[in-house]
């Protein structure tokens, strides 16, 4: 970690409950394989140069740099909330988001008339590196030779609601060659929405596209929304209360890839005349391999 002088630090400390009752109970094996988990998440969720330690015993601490404003480190301790919980009552959703990211890139490679993609993120994480390196691999299996741009939007909180720098940064590409854009920024990724519609359309096709993330975007400018890479958080859902219904429900992470349908791409009437049934049938031949194992999809998040 390195911190600029006159550069605002903020320090988180946390510690697991009733830890103690884990090793008691479970053994000390299960319970450092349970700290090694933690801590794996917990450098999930912060940026790159910022430190996650462990303090000793169940306690660990994170040096958050670059903190603009008390909001910032605000921020950070609600995602780390949100992202680890060892509550017996609480169930943590995964979702691999990457191996989604790898079916819209076979779909953009297709699409392409450039040769030229472009991907913005919200913020700098390693979360939004696993969207652009799925994308980029799913690309270029296509394509070998194609160009991915990326741009990310900020390196602060911030960066998910400044729909001006997603619009500013989408235009940018689009000037390089770019006429496929996929956005995981939040409400900034609504810019490249804007930016692609501003690009307009020849013989009523447009000219230049992009991908949405998480839900259903396709109906957000019909059209210029080649699809969307959704995380099915209903599926997810579902399972989790269908366990509980039937008395099987276990606490900790749960993760949900292509195998559990829990990513995947949207096609509905908004973009069923934009995604040809050649560029299904590659992506769905994509997605069984990727399924049995024979393709790797890689995690940028675990590098």
């Amino acid at each position: 970690m390195h911190a600029k002088r006159g550069e605002i630090v903020a320090t988180h400390l946390l510690d697991l409950d009733y830890f103690k009752n884990v090793n008691d109970t479970l053994g000390h094996p299960v319970g450092d394989k349970l700290l090694r988990m933690v801590a794996d998440r917990l450098r999930r969720l912060v940026r790159e140069g910022e430190t996650v330690a462990r303090m000793g015993g169940d306690e660990f601490a994170i040096v958050q740099v670059q903190v603009a404003q008390p909001s910032d480190a605000t921020a950070l301790a609600q995602r780390v909330i949100d992202g680890v919980s060892e509550l017996p009552n609480v169930a943590s959703l995964i979702f691999k988001e990457h191996e989604g990211s790898y079916l819209v890139g076979i779909i953009a490679a297709k699409t392409t008339k450039t040769n030229v993609l472009g991907f913005v993120g919200g913020m700098d994480i390693p979360l939004i590196h696993r969207f652009e390196k799925g994308y980029e691999e799913g690309a270029k299996a296509v394509n070998p030779n194609i160009r991915i741009i990326q741009n990310y939007v900020g390196v602060t909180d911030a960066a998910w609601n400044n729909p001006g720098k997603g619009k500013e940064l989408s235009l940018a590409q689009i000037g390089k060659g770019a006429d496929v854009i996929f956005t995981a920024a939040g409400n900034s990724g609504l810019g490249a929405f804007d930016a692609v519609e501003q690009a307009g359309k020849e013989n009523g096709r447009a000219t230049h596209f992009v991908i949405g993330v998480d839900s259903n975007q396709n109906m957000v400018k019909p059209g210029f929304v080649l699809t969307s890479m959704v995380k099915r958080v209903d599926n997810a859902v579902y399972s989790i209360v269908e366990d509980v219904v039937n008395h099987k429900f276990q606490s900790g992470f749960h993760v949900y890839g292509l195998d559990k349908d829990g990513v995947g791409y949207a096609m509905d009437q908004n973009n069923k005349d934009l995604v040809s049934a050649e560029m299904i049938q590659e992506a769905e031949e994509a997605k069984k391999k990727i399924i049995a194992g024979q393709i790797k999809v890689t995690d940028a998040m675990l590098k």
